[in-house]
């Protein structure tokens, strides 16, 4: 009987990228199980196995296998970009009692090990201060703002994986992610309840329709880009690295400035004999530069970027034309 990787979030937008990726890489004696609130029929039209599970009911577990299972992979939570008004309580329902169903369910099925998307914020404290983000730095959360409470809810999940790890011996793989850069049709999130365009989304539609782009604050401003085929290709590897878990700060260690940014969408989406300016207003909020230290994925996952900037807006450019996955998300907001 085949190995199972259970996946809950499979119809997220990390969740499908990642499910996609372990579908096509996954050894023949291993398989999927896509588990997911709402779509799950768009993996079974595809003979992948898939349950509707809502993380919030712990009948629904009942539905998932109790045999040969492998490894879960946690991609569930409620974030602020998506809450409207603002619930704690909400926060505590699915990120934190859900998520505990989830380690539950992989204690009682004999799982190896455990994945987890973690939020940066628990190292919001650093921001401004080093430019390196190191995964073994203490945590340092900022108790104000819309991500603070979303992020006490995130902690309190890795420090139950870890009891998990010490009490039971599932192996707990935590992955902290900055911003992940990837196509999907949503051009808006929330902000302390005010809804806001998606920064890199707006610039590159902006650039497909040939127009002029405005650069605010400070153009020598960088960030690590992380693609997402890149964070799947780390966490697969999690899949079968031989190590006991730990946790490992997602992206590429590259700095990519903004005005590196910018010009890479005019010269990958710009139509042909169009020429689209940047305009710099530096008077407008720039951002915090980082970079993030992946020493300790390279080594422990043998995880190595694949995706440079220019490839990775090559890769969205096919993405956005495909819509592979638009299907799975039509009325997810």
């Amino acid at each position: 009987m085949k190995k199972r990787i259970v996946i809950f979030g499979a119809t997220g937008y990390i969740g499908a990228y990642f499910t996609d990726y372990c579908i096509d890489h996954l050894p023949d004696d291993y398989e999927v199980v896509a588990c997911a609130r709402r779509g799950v029929d768009f993996y079974q039209k595809k003979d992948v196995t898939a349950a509707k599970v809502d993380i919030c009911r712990q009948e629904d577990f009942e539905k998932l296998p109790t045999e040969n299972v492998y490894a879960i992979v946690n991609l569930t939570g409620l974030l602020p970009a998506y809450m409207k008004k603002y619930d704690p309580f909400a926060y505590v329902q699915t990120n934190i009692t859900g998520s505990l169903r989830i380690m539950e369910y992989a204690r009682k099925a004999g799982a190896d090990r455990a994945l987890y998307t973690q939020t940066w914020a628990d190292q919001a404290g650093y921001w401004g201060s080093t430019e390196v983000l190191s995964p073994s730095l203490p945590r340092k959360l900022l108790f104000t703002g819309d991500h603070a409470f979303y992020a006490i809810t995130k902690c309190t999940v890795v420090d139950t994986m870890e009891y998990y790890k010490e009490e039971f011996g599932i192996k707990n793989f935590v992955f902290r992610l900055p911003n992940v850069y990837m196509y999907a049709p949503e051009s808006t999130y929330f902000v302390d309840g005010r809804e806001k365009k998606i920064g890199y989304r707006y610039m590159i539609e902006e650039a497909v329709s040939g127009h002029d782009i405005e650069l605010w604050g400070n153009p020598d401003a960088f960030k690590d880009i992380l693609y997402v085929k890149d964070l799947c290709q780390m966490m697969y590897k999690a899949l079968f690295a031989n190590v006991n878990g730990g946790t490992y700060n997602a992206g590429t260690g590259i700095r990519t400035t903004l005005r590196e940014q910018i010009e890479g969408m005019i010269s990958v989406f710009a139509p042909e004999g169009s020429h689209p300016q940047i305009h710099e207003v530096p008077m407008n909020d720039s951002f915090t530069s980082f970079v993030m230290d992946i020493d300790n994925a390279r080594s422990e996952l043998g995880y190595e970027p694949e995706y440079t900037y220019i490839r990775y807006l090559e890769d969205y450019k096919k993405e956005r034309e495909l819509k592979r996955f638009d299907e799975l998300w039509a009325g997810k907001k």
